[in-house]
């Protein structure tokens, strides 16, 4: 590790971690996750899970955290869902009914949030159009969703992941690969897409934190995502192996992770070498 990467992780207060392919791969906790989460413990080091799958609600990503072995409460939870809420509160104002293409979770944290949810008759007709990671797809709402697109509807994406991580023997699709389909079929593209990279994903640590951009370090497994939002945050990015990047990847990234290690655990072993 280079003597300027050192000194950035001296100064570090808080963590956003990424959590599918950093501190687990599908349903499976990687066996130096504990240690590490413990470093940051004792070193009186804050520490957000900051996920761009929408498939799960906060009170599901608590749930499977702590049957994990993970104790987490929801305000240390922030979802690429979030973003998206106050992207179109904030920048759609006047949008109230909505065609979420999305999980039964995605579509009730929205409720839960004032949004009604329309569009799944021709005649229901939405004031916009949010696509996430949805899991629970079906052909005709993927139809409907391209139909009201067309027309016209605002199109919001929560996040740009192609495919989200498992360890099982498939390929799981993500909210990226889907908006591709939809943009495919109707010619146009999401006028947003909130999540990693977009450092506007990190407002809710910043709020309930007082810290300085060079005091968050972000760790993942991607480099088009949590690197790339480091940079443009101007937070500390620390890239992992053990999800989508591989060491040759990581090698040839431009710009360079700040960072890159093989695990979690190394971070660890670092705070621990750092006094």
């Amino acid at each position: 590790m280079e003597t300027d990467a050192v000194d950035r992780l001296k100064v570090i207060r808080h963590f956003a971690l990424d959590l599918d392919g950093t501190l687990y791969l599908g349903g499976k906790l990687f066996d130096f996750t504990p240690r590490f989460l413990r470093a940051l413990k004792e070193r009186k080091i804050g520490r957000t899970f900051l996920t761009n799958n929408s498939s799960r609600s906060t009170k599901q990503y608590v749930a499977h955290l702590r049957a994990m072995g993970i104790e987490a409460d929801e305000s240390e939870i922030c979802v690429s869902t979030h973003a998206t809420i106050a992207y179109v509160k904030s920048d759609l104002p006047a949008v109230q009914k909505l065609f979420v293409l999305g999980t039964p979770s995605l579509q009730g944290e929205f409720v839960e949030h004032g949004f009604e949810l329309h569009g799944d008759e021709p005649d229901d007709e939405p004031d916009a159009v949010v696509v996430g990671f949805d899991t629970t797809l079906t052909y005709p709402r993927l139809c409907s969703a391209a139909w009201w697109i067309a027309r016209g509807k605002p199109f919001v994406a929560t996040h740009v992941d192609r495919t989200c991580p498992t360890d099982q023997k498939t390929v799981l699709p993500d909210c990226g690969a889907i908006c591709k389909l939809l943009t495919e079929a109707t010619g146009v593209s999401p006028r947003a897409v909130l999540g990693k990279p977009d450092p506007r994903m990190l407002a809710p640590i910043f709020a309930r934190h007082p810290l300085r951009a060079d005091e968050l370090a972000i760790v993942g497994d991607r480099l088009y995502t949590d690197m790339a939002m480091a940079r443009a945050a101007g937070a500390l990015g620390i890239l992992v192996l053990t999800g989508e990047t591989t060491a040759e990847q990581a090698k040839q990234a431009e710009p360079a992770p700040g960072i890159v290690v093989e695990n979690v655990g190394e971070v660890a072993s670092m705070l621990v070498g750092l006094g």
